[in-house]
């Protein structure tokens, strides 16, 4: 197989993995390759951010600011099967309602939501539909794409920091700590889409993102001793609520 096309499976065996998008009848399937594909995890959050910048644009042609940024936020949910939003409800119902380790994964792996996820999945939808229609409307669809990438390489460099927490899961093929080259090639997507931003405010909204994923990090390395399938979802929404959030600092 050449390099080319390794890479390609890589990117899009992560298109699979996280997105509802069809992929090409040949890319095949397995732990090792899922593992590589994290390198491309950000990019993967550029063409999530696309679609949700698109969905946008278009919306907001016919309807007020407010409405577009729902159905793009809506847009996004769709394309990935609210994956990450699923993570972000399991892991704060675990964390609410598990008072030891083995019990907040035992409640974690529950497919059903509880007290604890419902509202924290509420105010994390809730907090980013604010933040971004509080930003200036030429700003939103950079932000999308911004925003999805930057967060998802803040998930990404889990893969490299922490260990996995679970013997089996959905993260499983995940495991393997990915190599620092790996997440510098996830860095270089994950900040490419900031160009795309005023300076100042790309800073201000890196600055929240990273100090909200280097908290969460220490929460999940204190209760679980490593990450999970959930961990990392949560990880991705908490980190793109935080960036929206810096680019409405004062001083971006």
């Amino acid at each position: 197989m050449s390099a080319l096309r390794r890479e390609a499976e890589y990117f899009f065996g992560a298109i699979r993995f996280f997105t509802r998008l069809p992929v090409p009848a040949w890319v095949g399937h397995s732990p090792e390759a899922l593992n590589h594909s994290a390198r491309y995890f950000p990019l993967v959050g550029i063409v999530v951010g696309l679609i949700s910048a698109l969905v946008f644009a278009a919306a907001s042609f016919l309807l007020p600011k407010s409405l577009a940024v729902l159905f793009a936020m809506a847009a996004t949910i769709h394309v990935t099967g609210a994956f990450h939003e699923d993570g972000w409800a399991d892991m704060v119902d675990g964390f609410g309602g598990g008072w030891t380790r083995e019990r907040a994964l035992e409640i974690m792996k529950d497919s059903r939501i509880g007290s604890f996820g419902a509202v924290a999945l509420v105010l994390m939808l809730l907090g980013k539909f604010v933040a971004l229609i509080e930003l200036d409307a030429l700003l939103v669809a950079p932000a999308l794409i911004a925003g999805h990438a930057f967060s998802r390489l803040c998930s990404t460099t889990l893969l490299h920091f922490l260990d996995y927490a679970r013997e089996e899961g959905k993260a499983k093929p995940l495991a393997t700590r990915i190599s620092l080259g790996e997440l510098l090639c996830a860095t270089a997507f994950g900040c490419v889409a900031l160009l795309m931003l005023p300076p100042t405010a790309a800073i201000c909204g890196v600055a929240f993102a990273l100090a909200a994923t280097a908290v969460l990090a220490a929460k999940i390395h204190g209760r679980l001793g490593g990450y999970t399938g959930d961990c990392l979802g949560a990880t991705q929404q908490l980190a793109e609520l935080a960036f929206y959030t810096g680019l409405l600092c004062r001083f971006s």
